[in-house]
């Protein structure tokens, strides 16, 4: 496999060379940004090693010329400490990921591998994101598949998934791969907002239009005009703001609150939510003609526990991954606690795998990370699924009993529904915000 290093230090060159030609890689080196550029136009490279600082340029002006032209090409920034921030900037310009010198030579590899091991666009596969890793197993592949399927056109796709499991990310990868990957992708968690204040959020307002709006202001539809517009847990949307949404989607035509202007946008409709919408559309909870207008393509991504063939991928990534943020050395997993990893149920998918590692990381500074690293009620989750026991209370006490019972019925529907905050408050028969601060008050987790 053939890899291009641009690298201006000598010395250091050298080595990287001797080291990837050891791991059997083919490797041209040279020593200037203008060098590189040439080399890049010239052979057909699997992977590129990007010195942020040359003589002749920087790493980031490089990475955007060769992004423009190969857009494929996966490239690995390699900087000094100080320069984490800027490489940062440039993973989100379409680097692959960044290391930092001195490099260690085993993460080195890793990264290389993981990059290597990417599909291309002429897979149609997804291109995958810096800070996250698609898998290599057939449910892995079978999605990326999908996904290099719909991306290049303009249709509404629907991303539907347990919470944690990498919605958002799927939504990016989509967005990168199409027509309008260099125009803007902007998230919007519909979750979060309050119903007075979706409408305001994504189309906008003027100044006057309620108590509070001190000057215009431009929605999310604007803010993604040419690009992709992501709704995350879209089903939480209010009926009203539905029905504007639907005009938005059709028509495209928006009208900020407090105007009569009526505005022409150009966005594509990514949507994700862990409910079931079509449900939702059938019992009337959701506007039907609507779901059929978001839904002219749907994604189902996995939960963790349905993808025991990447777990040692996604455990290696972010282990890499929080080596590298915290300045550690971690080597691999016991065997421990790799099985205990395979029983556990991951009730919040890759999002919880990425804490615990790196809280793994973080404890254990060094070397193989053991079971000791991990938080005890993982431990005793995955080794004894505990049953619900109501705590010891006062029997005369009625405030606590009602509150231990009230922490026990959230807990159960927690579990059955798999942590769908969604589901577990309308089965609670309370709102999402009720159910947080209700989760904070009884420190649930999930």
């Amino acid at each position: 496999m053939a890899v291009l290093l641009i690298e201006d230090d000598r010395t250091f060159q050298r080595i990287l060379e001797g080291f990837l030609t050891k791991n059997k890689f083919e490797v041209a080196a040279c020593a200037s940004a203008k060098e590189g550029l040439a080399a890049v136009s010239k052979h057909n490279f699997e992977l590129v090693l990007l010195d942020y600082r040359l003589p002749d340029g920087t790493g980031m002006e490089v990475l955007e010329k060769i992004k423009h032209n190969h857009p494929q090409l996966p490239v690995i920034i390699m900087t000094s400490y100080s320069d984490i921030r800027t490489a940062v900037k440039a993973m989100k310009a379409g680097a692959y990921e960044y290391i930092t010198k001195p490099v260690n030579p085993d993460e080195l590899l890793l990264l290389i591998k993981s990059a290597l091991s990417k599909p291309t666009k002429k897979e149609t596969n997804i291109l995958v994101q810096p800070q996250f890793v698609i898998g290599s197993s057939d449910v892995a592949r079978q999605l990326q598949q999908q996904v290099g399927l719909v991306a290049p056109t303009n249709l509404s796709v629907i991303i539907q998934g347990e919470s944690g499991t990498g919605k958002e990310q799927v939504a990016r990868s989509i967005h990168q791969l199409s027509t309008r990957a260099q125009k803007p992708f902007v998230a919007v968690d519909c979750g979060a907002l309050s119903k007075e204040l979706a409408a305001s959020e994504l189309f906008g307002y003027a100044k006057g239009a309620f108590t509070g709006a001190l000057r215009d202001k431009d929605g999310q539809f604007i803010a993604a005009d040419g690009g992709t517009l992501f709704l995350d847990e879209v089903g939480n949307l209010s009926y009203e703001v539905q029905i504007k949404l639907l005009r938005a989607i059709q028509e495209r035509i928006i009208q900020p609150l407090g105007t009569t202007k009526q505005i022409q946008v150009d966005v594509r409709i990514i949507t994700a939510t862990n409910d079931d919408l079509h449900e939702q559309s059938k019992n009337g909870m959701f506007r039907e003609d609507l779901y059929y207008r978001l839904n002219e393509f749907k994604l189902q991504v996995p939960a963790l526990r349905n993808r025991a063939d990447d777990l040692e991928e996604f455990m290696n990534y972010f282990r890499n991954q929080a080596n590298t943020e915290l300045e550690r050395t971690t080597t691999g997993f016991s065997s421990e606690l790799q099985q205990l990893f395979r029983k556990y149920d991951w009730p919040g998918n890759l999002r919880e795998m990425k804490n615990v590692i790196k809280r793994a990381v973080l404890v254990t500074g060094t070397g193989e990370i053991g079971v000791s690293a991990l938080p005890p009620e993982m431990v005793d989750a995955a080794n004894k699924p505990a049953p619900v026991i109501l705590a010891e209370t006062n029997t005369y006490d009625l405030k606590a009993i009602q509150e231990t019972q009230e922490r026990d019925l959230i807990t159960k529907t927690l579990v059955e529904v798999r942590y769908n905050k969604s589901k577990a408050a309308r089965l609670l028969n309370i709102d999402r915000k009720t159910l947080y601060l209700k989760m904070e008050k009884y420190n649930i987790t999930g």
